[in-house]
């Protein structure tokens, strides 16, 4: 291996995310929603993602998760080139590596508080072994669900029976247990006045980095963007010229 190669593939390894002429449409005769030469987010980074409707913001979320590949060029995650992984494999990634904090919540209606918190353990054996040396998977629960401002009142019950804002930090909590190291965050204070958007961020920055895992959080409320440690406008990285929705 040359210097050159050799030096790419450590800033692979030490990156969470690596993204080189990356192409995406919906379709192969679509002109692509993104273009995207060159964007490196380091392991621990708090990146703040902007950009107008149609962007294609949560299309790129979906691409570092796994849950769409790119028509062209390289994206690594964590190391790991998505695209060289069967679809099982990249589900089993995700749910390993990858807390998503989605922005319609998907919660389950029919579990508790709790049960919705703990479902990533139930799906990820990687993540609950880090609860349990964390202390426990009900320990972790209910940790992050008190400093997320959810009363053990509130543990029990149906998701249902909460306030959406409340649905949105139970939303989190599930996307933090078991220390996952990257964070997606989806518009997550959508639903939260300003005094508990600022009490979210500092709790949601105050975990990441106590795990060290990677934030990449993506929000159109910029008076949010000063707490992070890079600010990344995806017009300025795009080269497509977006036309739809995203």
């Amino acid at each position: 291996m040359d210097a050159g190669r050799a030096e790419a593939s450590q800033k692979t390894a030490d990156s969470a995310v690596v993204i080189n002429d990356l192409l995406f449409s919906w379709d192969d005769n679509d002109t692509p929603l993104l273009d995207i030469a060159a964007l490196s987010i380091d392991r621990g980074e708090r990146v703040f993602l902007h950009g107008p409707s149609g962007s294609g913001k949560s299309t790129l979320l979906g691409l570092l998760g796994g849950v769409l590949l790119p028509g062209a060029g390289g994206l690594s995650v964590l190391g790991q080139d998505l695209a060289s992984l069967s679809g099982r494999a990249r589900d089993r990634f995700r749910a390993d590596h990858l807390g998503i904090i989605f922005q319609m919540f998907n919660l389950l209606p029919y579990l508790s508080v709790r049960d919705n918190v703990a479902l990533s353990c139930r799906f990820s054996s990687a993540r609950a072994a880090r609860a349990e040396e964390a202390g426990g998977v009900g320990s972790e629960t209910n940790r992050l669900l008190k400093n997320l401002g959810l009363p053990d009142v509130a543990m029990e019950r149906p998701v249902t029976d909460l306030s959406v804002g409340q649905q949105q930090r139970v939303a989190v909590a599930r996307a933090l247990i078991g220390q996952p190291e990257l964070i997606i965050a989806d518009e997550p204070t959508s639903a939260l006045d300003a005094d508990h958007r600022n009490i979210f961020i500092d709790l949601l920055s105050a975990e990441c980095s106590a795990s060290g895992a990677t934030l990449v959080f993506v929000s159109h409320d910029l008076s949010l963007a000063k707490t992070f440690d890079r600010i990344v406008a995806l017009t300025e990285i795009n080269r497509a010229d977006m036309k739809e929705a995203v």
